[in-house]
């Protein structure tokens, strides 16, 4: 009887002892925060100079470069379907041939998307300057991509350098007037495509989409021309609020070099021009007489918490072009990917790493 009654005492104490660890385990899962799911981002932008026709051996090195950035969307400028060949369909067929898939995009417009994700759809956007997809990231997370080459005329931040943004010759003097500076800076279609952007892109905001946009603004940025740089770069004491790069600022858009690298003096971040060792530098000169040198290739972001930048680069060869003669600023800080062969444009690109989360 004492033995059936101590044995009935143990299992009780047992159970209850096992039931008190599972109530500490369950206890002890809720203290465990979910994984973060988390996904990479490679985006890269540059203008092609002509679908890399100004270059010999060009459309290799176009290849080349995308390879070698790993990027996961790529935009494009300058292209034109030249010969009714579709250039989007055939690059993402040459770079299959290496092992590397990529959906495309090309709507007739100057710019393109290539993209490992797979593109959902490719909404219309009412403007020859921007080309639009909307790409699938993975089960919960979408994202608007915009490709962008805007406007090239009444190129304004020639003018404090002494030459004309509309015919590109040298003028009298310099023109210092910021208002003057900005006044022909309005004039081009640049403001117009930007503002279309906004307004179309604050649909997809709403949607909960992410957002980026990229390309080849052929404006300068207000981060650029500041009163650290008021006395660099011939930009003669001026420090202009850029129309372009003011307005995304104020819309919530990021801009990826600045938010990684802000101080325009130890990383100026020049995407204009580049030097190409491969064409004769006359073909590259536009002010024989100024440092045209500027940031006007551009990566933005609209600003979400569920986008992180872990890092930027300028894509292409550390030389550039100063009143005629190459140059290599050894005094930058900037980053570079540099190519390992031939460079296919006249421009740099910009490539941008994230993390989704």
């Amino acid at each position: 009887m004492v033995k059936k009654i101590s044995i009935s005492i143990f299992l009780m104490c047992l159970v209850t002892l096992v039931g008190c660890n599972s109530d500490k385990d369950k206890e002890q899962s809720k203290e465990v925060p979910e994984p973060i799911q988390k996904e990479s981002l490679k985006v890269l932008s540059l203008n092609t100079w002509h679908e890399t026709n100004r270059v010999e051996g060009g459309f290799q090195a176009l290849i080349d470069v995308i390879l070698q950035s790993e990027a996961d969307i790529v935009m494009l400028c300058e292209i034109n379907n030249y010969d009714n060949v579709v250039f989007s369909t055939k690059l993402v067929a040459e770079l299959k041939k290496t092992g590397v898939a990529y959906n495309s995009f090309n709507s007739g417009k100057s710019p393109i998307i290539l993209s490992k994700f797979p593109i959902l759809s490719t909404p219309e956007i009412n403007s020859s300057s921007l080309t639009k997809c909307i790409v699938s990231i993975n089960d919960e997370t979408r994202m608007a991509v915009y490709a962008a080459h805007l406007d090239y005329t009444h190129y304004a931040c020639y003018l404090p350098r002494g030459y004309d943004g509309i015919t590109w010759k040298k003028l009298p003097e310099p023109v210092l007037d910021v208002n003057k500076i900005l006044e022909q800076n309005i004039a081009s279609q640049r403001d117009e495509a930007i503002n279309l952007f906004v307004e179309d892109a604050s649909q997809e905001a709403k949607k909960g989409n992410l957002v980026f946009l990229a390309g080849d603004f052929n404006e300068p940025s207000h981060l650029d021309w500041t009163n650290a740089t008021k006395d660099m770069y011939d930009h003669n004491g001026t420090v202009v609020p850029w129309h372009n790069s003011v307005t995304l600022q104020e819309q919530g858009y990021l801009d990826a070099y600045r938010v990684k690298y802000p101080d325009p003096v130890t990383h100026p971040g020049f995407t204009w021009e580049a030097y190409n060792k491969d064409v004769e530098i006359s073909e590259m000169i536009w002010t024989p007489e100024a440092d045209d040198r500027d940031r006007i290739d551009f990566i933005y972001y609209r600003n979400d918490d569920r986008l992180m930048l872990d890092d930027v680069f300028i894509v292409g060869p550390p030389e550039t072009i100063v009143k005629g003669q190459v140059v290599n600023d050894d005094a930058s800080k900037d980053k570079f990917l540099e190519p390992k062969d031939k460079w296919p444009s006249d421009h740099k690109g910009v490539l941008g790493t994230f993390t989704i989360r």
